[in-house]
């Protein structure tokens, strides 16, 4: 079985898995505790806008897809921090519309026949050398950002108001939370697909979650669930024939039940 770790794709999608399963953990815990889930789904299927321009200019896909995804966080963060009444209608209305904008130029681009299904529901088998250059340059900077300004986004994740009267600048940090799960959305999609990421962001972080008493531990849980998951799942996927991004998921899921179920016997 090990044989199958000599294949150059199948180390890359190794080395890809661990570096956003990590970035998930430390992003998905600030994802959830801000309470970001639902607009983490909407800047996931935003970016599909900027994989078809992404397409129709010959650009590169992460590129396309990052400068989309961080456009829709920023305007995300003006609207959630001055109309909040509006959020649920103006996520919806993205959503759609970068979707739409995305398959048209997809359609407008001559004799090119995307592949759907990879962006969809993922493709880290086929993640080249570039994208993991990205993935760790980006992996650096979340680790570099967070370390710095960790008392500022903690403060700011579990009392915004009490932040405030500190003196932090909560809609710089807020925003600069939302830039992050943007970019970190990106990378994940190559993973797991634009559909299943918010399940990737939030599986392993409700576990880690729950027997978790700071932040930083959340987070580094969380990583480690990831990587074991996203791990047993692309073995799964390899060994009987099977979509990636479904199989991570669905072992992240197999493990929340478990985790669930053994939770609710030692209670007993």
């Amino acid at each position: 079985m090990l044989d199958i770790l000599h294949y150059e794709f199948i180390q890359n999608a190794i080395i890809a898995g661990l570096l956003v399963s990590i970035a998930s953990g430390i992003i998905g815990s600030l994802i959830v505790v801000n309470r970001m889930v639902f607009l983490a789904g909407g800047i996931a299927h935003t970016s599909y806008g900027g994989i078809g321009l992404a397409v129709y200019f010959g650009l590169p896909i992460f590129l396309g897809a990052s400068v989309f995804a961080v456009g829709a966080a920023l305007l995300m963060a003006i609207i959630t921090l001055n109309q909040r009444d509006k959020i649920d209608t103006f996520i919806g209305l993205i959503w759609a519309v970068g979707m739409a904008i995305g398959i048209i130029f997809v359609d407008l681009t001559p004799g090119y026949n995307v592949d759907l299904m990879s962006y969809l529901f993922g493709s880290i088998l086929a993640v080249s050398n570039d994208d993991i250059t990205y993935m760790s340059i980006l992996l650096i900077a979340i680790i570099i950002i967070v370390t710095l300004f960790y008392r500022e986004i903690l403060a700011v994740s579990y009392d915004s108001e009490y932040a405030n009267l500190r003196g932090i600048n909560v809609k710089f940090f807020y925003t600069l939370i939302l830039i992050l799960s943007a970019l970190t959305v990106v990378i994940a999609i190559k993973v797991v697909g634009l559909i299943l990421v918010i399940a990737l962001l939030t599986i392993p972080i409700y576990i880690a979650e729950k027997v978790s008493t700071s932040l930083g531990t959340m987070m580094f849980v969380s990583g480690v669930l990831s990587s074991v998951f996203t791990l047993v799942g692309l073995w799964f996927s390899y060994q009987f024939d099977l979509t990636s991004g479904a199989s991570i998921i669905l072992v992240s899921a197999f493990g929340l039940t478990l985790f669930l179920f053994t939770t609710k016997v030692l209670t007993k």
